[in-house]
């Protein structure tokens, strides 16, 4: 991910993230994908109303499905409103999804979304990573990492 690419991330009015990827996966490769979405849920996720707490992907007949992604029913909706979870569709090049499928048929390699966030032409994305799970020593590490750093990050702010 580039410069320009990071900058429209943090820009975007939306950033939906996974804080709990980051603790149980490793991160192999990072893709951009765009999602397949209804009218009220898109106003949902402009209005933040959306988690990716236990979500995965999948891929099935060469499409790549994210599941357990929730997103909440508009508020103004009508009878037409969505439902709150329902696997949706990301699209991404037929290179790269054949490149994913490879890559999970590997035991240990899942693919996990991200971040989901609104692009400078108002279309949702959301960024996924081929993944490989940590063992309980590697989460220990991790946690004694970030505990180090904010011991720095302390020090350094007090003098």
């Amino acid at each position: 991910m580039n410069k320009e690419e990071e900058l429209i991330r943090k820009k975007s009015p939306v950033n939906i993230r996974n804080k709990k990827a980051a603790f149980e996966y490793f991160f192999i490769e990072t893709y951009t994908a765009g999602i397949v979405l209804t009218g009220t849920e898109i106003k949902s996720i402009r209005m933040g109303k959306a988690g990716l707490v236990d979500t995965f992907c999948f891929i099935h007949n060469g499409e790549i499905w994210v599941k357990g992604m929730s997103v909440s029913p508009y508020f103004y909706g009508s009878y037409n409103n969505h439902e709150m979870k329902r696997d949706r569709k990301l699209l991404l090049n037929r290179k790269e999804i054949q490149k994913l499928q490879s890559a999970t048929k590997q035991t240990g390699y899942t693919i996990i979304p991200l971040l989901v966030f609104i692009d400078e032409h108002g279309r949702a994305k959301m960024d996924i990573a081929l993944c490989k799970g940590k063992k309980e020593f590697d989460k220990r590490q991790t946690l004694k990492e970030k505990e180090d750093r904010r011991d720095m990050d302390r020090a350094m702010k007090h003098y």
